[in-house]
């Protein structure tokens, strides 16, 4: 059972920066598809950015282009989500997600894809 833990969510004002982390126990993380989500109140859960295990291509939603990057840390069991010039636009519960191990997943941005989250990590940014 593959197991997430978030961490370095915060209250930051607008224009800060924030990097999340999150780390994996219990599963072969080098061999899984990594993607981070978050969830705004009254709001659906949306997809922020993923990173294959394989290639480490990454992938991002078009709101955060050229301000998030994702990367891992296999060593580590870690994946990251640097946040710069934060919006009060990106408030939101941020949540890991882990796809099964070795699985080729052709749409990253899909919830269901993913079969294992993390509790999530609270980011406000105030204006």
């Amino acid at each position: 059972q593959v197991q997430l833990v978030e961490s370095g969510g915060g209250l930051v004002q607008a224009g800060d920066s924030l990097r999340l982390s999150c780390a994996a126990s219990g599963g072969t993380f080098s061999r899984r598809t990594m993607g981070w989500f978050r969830q705004a109140p009254g709001k659906e859960r949306e997809f922020v950015a993923a990173i294959r295990w394989r290639s480490e291509t990454t992938y991002y939603t078009d709101s955060v282009k050229g301000r998030f990057t994702i990367s891992r840390d296999n060593a580590k069991n870690t994946v990251y989500l640097q946040m710069n010039s934060l919006k009060p636009e990106d408030t939101a519960v941020y949540y890991c997600a882990a796809a099964k191990a070795l699985a080729v997943i052709v749409d990253v941005n899909t919830l269901s894809k993913y079969d294992y989250w993390g509790q999530g990590t609270q980011v406000t940014v105030s204006s």
